[in-house]
Order: structure tokens, then C-alpha cells, then sequence
């Protein structure tokens, strides 16, 4: 059996979508999971589309992710270049070879004839497919008009007759009539190939044994066979991919401006639980396990677990997941990434560590932080209507007493010696006062934050803030219902 060989080729156009991130992570699993090689190729020959930066972009995502690349225009390998713009030279000689194999042929029409086919297709209501007046020309006299100087491209040549079929892992036999399929351009004018003819050589000199891509692939894929066939190339094993959608009827899409990797990270999520949730958005494992190391995933990805049906991006999901992860974290490794956090929203010197504590139990992602910890820096101007609790059963008159009755046992050093003697205090009092739980936590909770969702309860939040902040703020709340009454 030969060598399974993966690759990732994207383009450098921006930042990481999502769905380009799952074509990568299957093509890695693959790879990995049959002790094979995985690939990193840059597909830049779409100039137009290309964005300084991004290939930076690329290697940082894979190595933010873990994808390890076996061979890549980073760590070289015995197929490079790895990057298509530097095999300018290579898709010249293939796409003169495929004119003399009878695949392909050279096309002088300029952009102007072929929108009047275009128009005609139109007017008659029609669907478009150009139909190339230079196919009859012969090669040797295409060939002296190229060497004159006249512009020109290589198209592919398809004989309308007959049928192709393929095999795909996910989808299944596929079958389409050849008078379907278009004579697309394979070698633009300015020497650089298109997608369709590129990915074909490059996955043929890199010895790429699995292609994974979207289905909208599907209907060009005979295309590519056809082109395989020609040279007398083996086909690579395909892998179609079903998009990952927004909702019932609309793809997840970059354009429409849907989270990428980039924008997900920046919004507090983990790369490991990101690739953990899209590694389960149309695969399964069959089993009722959810959370998977990379480790795990490699052990037990397999193609057959890959869905036609198209899964939906679900972000509570997403964020359920990530806070797994991140209570999984060690406390030193959930406070270093907590740390930017805190100090775009804390300026008084308090106890980040013990914040920590607090916070690694209570939140999905690190962009809900700041929104938590903002009362630490100052009190927010809060309603009275806080203190009335049905359910603590609390009301401005009961929470005024208990708020008289805490200034007193924090007026005492020794209640803050620790978080566990500031709580044991705090029980003696409400056992004093004949009081429930919730009627004497509620009400201090309330004056130390003037919020009604908190990082911690009333004892861990007066511990963080310390004596003397607690205290003012206790004094700030009894003025207040005070002067209500």
C-alpha cells in the first residue's frame, strides 16, 4: 500500500474561515491517523484576490492549532516548491504536454468574443458554455502564432461524448455526461494556471493520495479526472465535504462576515476547543463521546464517520464546549490567559490570583470577563430594586439590617484573614440574625457589586475587594435604601 499523503492548500486571502480550518483538520486526520504525511501547499495564483500578510496568517493558525506539517514552503520537503506562484514554469511544460496528449488545445479568442457567446446564451435563455473556435486550429500553427507574440490561454478539450464517473468517500458513485461539462481555461494569459488545472499537477507531483475539499467541487471533479486520465495519472482518493452552515438556508461564509478561526479566538475561545467543536461538525465518532484531545482524534478518525448532510455551525455548542476546556485548564495556565483581560479593566491593586479562583468555574469564554469584573474597579450606579429578591425573599427593609449588621463583622481585622474565616463569620452572623442564606449573601452581594450576575458570591467577592472597599461600599448601599425611605 503506498504512503497516504494529505494536503492543506489554501489561499492567501485573509484570515482563517472556518470551513477552510475543517477541510485542514480532516485532511490531517487522515494523514496522521494511517502514519501518513500531511502537506502544506500555498495556492496564491489567484493575484487578485491575494492579501499581504496572510500567508503568515496560515502558519500561524496551523501551528495555533497544532496541525504539524510534514513537508510546506516553511520546513521544504523533496516535492517543492510549495508555494504554486514559484511553479510558474512547471504548469507551462504540463499544459504544453496535455495540447500534444489531445487534452487541451490553445484559445487566441479575446474576452470580447467570448461575452458575445455569453450574451447570445443570454438573449436565447441558454445556459453559457463557450463554444472555442480555436479547437480547430492545429497545434503547429498555434504554436507559430504564439511564437509571433499573440496572447493566448490553454483550454482544457472534453469530446462531448460519453460519460465520467468517479468514486467519492462521502457521497457515494457519481456519474456525469461530458456534453455537460465546460472547456475551462487551464493556463490563464499571463502564464499563471487556474485552480482546476494546478491542483491536478500539484497533487500529482506531490503524490497527494487524498483530496478533501466542499461539494461544490463535485460537478468539476470529472473535469480533473479527465485531465488525470490524459497524462495516465492514478486519481487521488475523494473526500467532498457538505458546508457548514449559518442555519437551515444559509452557508457559514466569510463574505457575510461569519466568524473566522482569528475572530473566534479573539473572542475568548481556546484553539483546542475550536477544533475539537468543527472536528464534530460532519463527522462523528460513533460513540456518545464530545470532547476529544488531538491525540484522540487521530486515533479514532476514520472516513467513514464523514456525513453527507450539511451540519450547523451552533455557537451555544461551541461555547458550552469551551468552557469544558477551559475548567480543565491548570490555575496558572487559566490565569496567564486571563491576565490581558484584567488588565484592560483592573487598576486597583487586588489579588488577580485569587480572582482566578473565582473566575475559572464560572465562565464559557475570556470575553466574558471583563463585563464580570468590571465592579471591581468601580461601583456601578446601581436600582434599589437589586435588593428585592423573591426567591432570597429579601426587600429594602431586610437588607438594610443585614448590610447594618456587616459592617460590624467587617469592622473586625481579623475577618479577612481569609476567605474561609470571612465566610465562617458571615455564617455566625445569619445564624445570629435567624436569617436564611440567600437573605444575608443576596444583599451584601449586591452592595459590594451593584450587579445581579457576579464572578463569586458575597464572601469571595468582599475577600477579593478587601476590608476597606468593602466596607465604603457597604456604607454607599445603607445610605442608599436610607435615603429611599
Amino acid at each position: 500500500m503506498n504512503k497516504i499523503r494529505s494536503r492543506f492548500a489554501p489561499s492567501p486571502t485573509g484570515y482563517m474561515h472556518i470551513g477552510n480550518l475543517r477541510t485542514a483538520l480532516y485532511e490531517y486526520l487522515i494523514a496522521k491517523s494511517q502514519k501518513g504525511e500531511f502537506v502544506l501547499r500555498i495556492e496564491d495564483t489567484d493575484q487578485e484576490r491575494y492579501i499581504e500578510g496572510a500567508v503568515d496568517i496560515i502558519y500561524k493558525t496551523m501551528k495555533d492549532v497544532g496541525f504539524v506539517h510534514d513537508e510546506g514552503p516553511d520546513v521544504g520537503g523533496a516535492y517543492g516548491p510549495y508555494i504554486q506562484s514559484e511553479r510558474k514554469s512547471i504548469y507551462k511544460s504540463y499544459a504544453d504536454q496535455l495540447v500534444d496528449l489531445g487534452g487541451a488545445h490553445y484559445c487566441f479568442c479575446s474576452a470580447e468574443e467570448i461575452e458575445k457567446q455569453r450574451q447570445y446564451a443570454e438573449q436565447n435563455g441558454k445556459p453559457f458554455k463557450f463554444i472555442d473556435p480555436c479547437k480547430s486550429i492545429s497545434v503547429d500553427e498555434a504554436r507559430e502564432r504564439i511564437k509571433n507574440g499573440e496572447k493566448y490561454t490553454v483550454r482544457q478539450t472534453i469530446d462531448p461524448v460519453g460519460k465520467t464517473t468517479f468514486i467519492d468517500e462521502v457521497y457515494g458513485k457519481i456519474t456525469v455526461d461530458n456534453s455537460a461539462l465546460d472547456e475551462g481555461i487551464l493556463l490563464k494569459s499571463d502564464g499563471l494556471p487556474t485552480y482546476n488545472f494546478a491542483n491536478v499537477i500539484d497533487d500529482h507531483e506531490m503524490k497527494i493520495s487524498h483530496v478533501v475539499r466542499g461539494n461544490e467541487y463535485l460537478s468539476s471533479t470529472p473535469k480533473y479526472n479527465l485531465i488525470y486520465e490524459a497524462y495516465g495519472w492514478d486519481i487521488p482518493t475523494y473526500v467532498h465535504l457538505p458546508p457548514i452552515m449559518k442555519d437551515e438556508h444559509n452557508k457559514l461564509s466569510k463574505r457575510n462576515g461569519d466568524a473566522s478561526f482569528q475572530d473566534l479566538v479573539q473572542k475568548g475561545y481556546l484553539p483546542e476547543a475550536i477544533i475539537n467543536y468543527i472536528a464534530l461538525l460532519g463527522w462523528s465518532p460513533k460513540t456518545e463521546q464530545e470532547i476529544f484531545s488531538m491525540d484522540e482524534l487521530i486515533e479514532k478518525f476514520s472516513i467513514k464517520g464523514i456525513n453527507k448532510s450539511a451540519p450547523i455551525f451552533d455557537i451555544e455548542k461551541l461555547k458550552w464546549m469551551n468552557g469544558v476546556y477551559i475548567r480543565r485548564l491548570s490555575l496558572e495556565d487559566f490565569h496567564e490567559k486571563t491576565l490581558p483581560y484584567y488588565q484592560q479593566t483592573i487598576k486597583r491593586e487586588i489579588d488577580l490570583k485569587e480572582l482566578s479562583k473565582i473566575l475559572q468555574s464560572r465562565i464559557n469564554t475570556f470575553s466574558e470577563i471583563s463585563e464580570l469584573i468590571d465592579f471591581i474597579e468601580s461601583l456601578p450606579d446601581y436600582s434599589l430594586d437589586l435588593f428585592i429578591h423573591k426567591k432570597m425573599k429579601t426587600d429594602l427593609s431586610i437588607s438594610l439590617k443585614v448590610l447594618e449588621e456587616a459592617l460590624t463583622v467587617f469592622d473586625n481585622p481579623d475577618c479577612f484573614g481569609s476567605r474561609e474565616k470571612l465566610h465562617n463569620e458571615l455564617i455566625a452572623m445569619l445564624a445570629k440574625m435567624g436569617m436564611k442564606n440567600g437573605q444575608v449573601f443576596w444583599p451584601i452581594r449586591v452592595a459590594l457589586t451593584g450587579k445581579q450576575f457576579t464572578p463569586g458570591g458575597a464572601t469571595e467577592v468582599a475577600f477579593l475587594l478587601g476590608q476597606k472597599e468593602s466596607i465604603k461600599r457597604i456604607n454607599i448601599a445603607v445610605n442608599k435604601i436610607k435615603n429611599a425611605q
